[in-house]
């Protein structure tokens, strides 16, 4: 399975390429495959270097803040590494 970050465009060329910012990652995808404009700030949701999706700040906010406390928990020890192996018994 694949879970998409959100990630905040940053800048929109005149090709239809945005520099994205995944939790202080940047990258550029294109835009292409979403059919409602998109503008800097948005936030996106993407796959293999195509943005497949706008979502709304709030909900990105939510999606950040989920990572965040699984990422802390793992950093504390609370879950493994192994705990989000699909082959973990």
């Amino acid at each position: 399975m694949c879970l998409s970050i959100p990630s905040k465009v940053v800048e929109i060329d005149e090709n239809n390429y945005a520099t994205v910012d995944t939790m202080g990652v940047r990258r550029q995808v294109t835009l292409d495959l979403i059919s409602e404009p998109v503008n800097v700030g948005d936030y996106v949701l993407i796959h293999v270097g195509f943005a497949m999706n706008k979502i709304s700040k709030e909900e990105a906010e939510l999606s950040i803040a989920a990572y965040n406390e699984i990422a802390e928990a793992m950093r504390e020890g609370e879950i493994s590494e192994d705990e989000g192996n699909s082959n973990y018994v």
